[in-house]
């Protein structure tokens, strides 16, 4: 086995690209800074525009060729960039969705001179017609409420209604707040719900993961919770030793596929029931 799997490097994606051979790449997932200032314990988030969008060509340029032909890319990006990497990777590959990550941002507080942001921009992108797209292992299961509604003959034995649904293209996961247990010490860590679906449904058991920016690195902890193998780049030392915490923890044991709705569900409204039909009928 390659001695770069399943390892995280402690130095620039662009110049540690070079050890990872062409076309043996499942899945990219990339969470590059978004150019708005943070803090990573470097100047990598603090590029002005034109210098932004030029650093983001030469990373990309260095990763897609280390994409399988059957591989794909998910990548995340705040609004302000994303019009122009998108352009930019179409040029590169296939686009297959832009998803919207809904944070389930608190409605108190926020811009009083345009509407408060609330979302992150996904995009989804592959390099041709055969790449790897698992779907069922990322449906959201119906609940029984639905499962019930649902139950005439019509219905008996349809596949979807005992798999679930496609989760779409709005993904409303919470963001991690200072108190989750699930939050180290990084400003822009994702929750481990939508890494693991990008995970499932791009990436074949066994396949292997590249994340140029690990952060906090949950996309080896998906990785090893689900049967796949990882390499990645993180610039922070401290962040590594976050990575390789993680990694030794209880929250990197090896998962099972669960059948509970990952989604809220949302309450059915009392004018659909029986009993308010009932007596609007009786009303007329």
């Amino acid at each position: 086995m390659n001695k770069w799997i399943n390892r995280v490097f402690n130095e620039d994606a662009v110049d540690g690209l070079a050890r990872i051979q062409n076309g043996s790449i499942d899945l990219i997932l990339a969470d590059p800074p978004y150019c708005l200032g943070k803090d990573y314990g470097n100047d990598s988030d603090k590029l002005d525009s034109s210098a932004y969008l030029q650093w983001m060509e030469s990373w990309i340029d260095a990763a897609l060729p280390k994409l399988k032909q059957n591989g794909s890319l998910f990548i995340f990006l705040t609004w302000r960039f994303s019009p122009e990497i998108f352009v930019m990777l179409k040029q590169r590959m296939t686009m297959m969705n832009e998803i919207i990550w809904d944070r389930r941002v608190p409605s108190m507080g926020g811009s009083t001179r345009s509407f408060t942001s609330v979302h992150d921009t996904i995009g989804f992108f592959v390099n041709g017609k055969g790449y790897y797209f698992d779907l069922d292992s990322v449906r959201i299961p119906y609940d029984a409420e639905t499962k019930k509604a649902r139950s005439r003959s019509i219905f008996v034995g349809a596949k979807w209604l005992e798999i679930g649904y496609n989760p779409k293209d709005l993904w409303s996961v919470s963001r991690l707040h200072k108190i989750h247990p699930e939050r180290a010490d990084h400003p822009t860590q994702k929750p481990l719900e939508i890494i693991e679906r990008m995970v499932k449904v791009g990436c074949p058991p066994g396949g292997i993961i590249l994340d140029p920016f690990m952060g906090s690195g949950t996309t080896a902890v998906a990785a090893r919770r689900w049967g796949r193998n990882f390499v990645g780049f993180e610039l922070n030392a401290e962040y590594c030793d976050i990575i390789a915490s993680r990694l030794a923890s209880h929250e990197a044991h090896l998962a099972t596929q669960n059948n509970q709705p990952s989604e809220p569900i949302r309450a059915k409204s009392n004018e659909n029931t029986k009993e308010n039909k009932r007596r609007q009928k009786e009303a007329a």
